[in-house]
């Protein structure tokens, strides 16, 4: 039988005063799913995940996680972990008192060594919040966001600030909620994250759901690109797209006209020069949205 969506949104509408943040917004989250929720400077994301968070009510609209309002905080915080883009740590407490405390609050339980272990902060247990860089902070908030295994976890741009190293170490254990049957909910500006995690990303601009799918969903709606240049003298190609002696070629048949590109080069024997190809990225995608 079909299971409930974990995050359900119809027909959401968020307003400021006469500004309307959020626009009609429908989505669904599946149980297990890794939704990357993206979107232009002021697309709305924010808040609609505030909404989604139960920290914001909506002008109208409905939202559901695991089928409750989200202000029925008894029923949907012990269920939900939530990583804000800053949290508001008490400046004199310790890194170890924090996780504690707001773990505690969550209604879930846990080892906070663990936690803290998953997260790299070990070695700052004993240290006060005041005392922490920016990215340990950020390593905080994720501490505290999936103390206890959340059902659910929103992710709100998590990886702003850290290092190589410490956002492995982030990812890798998303992937070990993921394993454990997570739900995620992501906003990220490094599109990257969302091309190579999600399961399905939804695009927002101007307040609105402009595309919703795959990566391989949104990236086939734009053509792919071959570039290259040719030697003086060399004979006309097999396909078009010349611009100022340089070749920049769209296709929506990128193996296709790549096959008969290189046989043409290898039976008139022309060197391709500055050869590249590849299929439309999700910043192509990302940049269309914006252009539009």
């Amino acid at each position: 039988m079909p299971t409930s969506p974990v995050v359900d949104v119809e027909r959401l509408n968020v307003t400021y005063g006469d500004f309307q943040a959020v626009k009609d917004l429908s989505l669904r989250v599946e149980r297990g799913e890794f939704y990357a929720l993206l979107g232009t400077n002021g697309a709305g994301k924010t808040s609609t995940l505030e909404v989604v968070e139960g920290h914001r009510r909506a002008a109208s609209g409905t939202v559901r996680i695991f089928g409750e309002r989200p202000q029925d905080r008894r029923a949907v915080r012990p269920r939900m972990g939530i990583m804000l883009q800053e949290s508001g740590f008490s400046p004199d407490l310790t890194v170890r008192e924090s996780v504690g405390l707001i773990g505690a609050l969550s209604g879930r339980t846990d080892d906070v060594d663990r936690v803290l272990d998953v997260s790299g902060l070990t070695h700052k247990a004993g240290t006060r919040v005041a005392q922490l860089s920016g990215g340990e902070k950020r390593r905080l908030d994720f501490a505290t966001a999936v103390y206890g295994g959340p059902e659910l976890v929103i992710l709100d741009e998590p990886t702003t600030g850290l290092d190589i190293q410490s956002r492995d170490s982030l990812w890798a254990a998303v992937d070990r909620l993921r394993d454990n049957g997570s739900t995620i909910v992501l906003t990220t500006h490094y599109l990257e994250e969302a091309q190579q995690r999600a399961d399905r990303i939804g695009l927002m601009h101007e307040g609105t759901l402009h595309r919703e799918g795959t990566v391989a969903e949104l990236t086939q709606t734009l053509p792919s690109v071959i570039s290259f240049a040719l030697p003086d003298g060399a004979p006309e190609p097999p396909i078009v797209g010349a611009l100022n002696g340089a070749f920049h070629v769209e296709t929506f048949n990128l193996q296709e006209d790549l096959h008969r590109l290189l046989g043409w080069a290898h039976d008139t024997g022309v060197e391709l020069q500055q050869l590249a190809a590849g299929p439309t990225r999700l910043d192509d995608v990302f940049r269309a949205l914006d252009a539009g």
